[in-house]
């Protein structure tokens, strides 16, 4: 006899919905109808949005932008799946995936990017290998007024 799925009423939030549900990792929903605005703090696991979100989201673990999804919002998080419109930057130190039919306007920045065919991306990426930000930058910065400093100084 075929066991019954615990999770049938989840089927619409689609595969990767699904399969969360059923590990246990889902644990935060904003389903299609909900319009939210502010910020979601989320300790642990993962969130999904169907609905419409403006605001902050800061998430240890996945966020997924469902198909219908609109999320105006500065992101930081383990790793964002988008398959709606997304407009704001988004901070993944995992991984990044941009779905066929997706829509992201904003910066990106990660070490790992998927990118579908037919995904609307406008706004720049950084990546680093090992997941760090980029805090070379100003030391570079530094360095090169410091040599700035010094050929000034011969000039005189």
């Amino acid at each position: 006899m075929k066991k019954k799925n615990p999770v049938m009423g989840f089927s619409k939030f689609g595969k990767e919905g699904e399969i969360m549900v059923t590990e246990g990792k889902m644990n935060s929903i904003i389903g299609q109808g909900c319009t939210i605005k502010g910020t979601i703090e989320v300790k642990d696991g993962t969130l999904r949005i169907d609905g419409e979100f403006e605001g902050t989201v800061n998430c240890p673990g996945t966020l997924v932008v469902g198909k219908g999804g609109k999320v105006k919002a500065d992101v930081k998080v383990a790793s964002a799946v988008i398959g709606g419109e997304m407009t704001g930057n988004i901070d993944a130190r995992e991984k990044i995936e941009l779905q066929a039919g997706s829509r992201l306007e904003g910066d990106i920045k990660t070490t790992r990017l998927v990118i579908d065919e037919g995904v609307f991306f406008e706004g720049s990426c950084k990546m680093s290998p090992d997941g760090r930000s980029s805090s070379a930058a100003p030391k570079i910065e530094k360095d090169e007024k410091e040599k700035k400093d010094t050929a000034n100084a011969w000039a005189k």
